[in-house]
């Protein structure tokens, strides 16, 4: 989900860690799924990505209740 907001707003890796100060390695990790975000890091890369924070958990709630279908 973070990975197509990404896209979505035609961001790179790079874009994103940047604006964390981490290593475009970070953000590959947690979007591959090999790293889970704790919640402040959350809110930090929701912020990053211009996404509400919000928002972004309302978008995932509804990816869920679609995959169940």
């Amino acid at each position: 989900m973070l990975t197509a907001i990404r896209l979505e707003k035609g961001m790179l890796q790079s874009d994103i860690a940047a604006k964390l100060s981490k290593n475009q390695s970070f953000v590959s990790k947690y979007e591959r799924g090999e790293r889970r975000l704790d919640f402040p890091e959350f809110l930090d890369v929701a912020l990053a990505l211009e996404i509400n924070p919000t928002d972004f958990i309302k978008k995932y709630q509804t990816a869920l209740e679609r995959s169940k279908i």
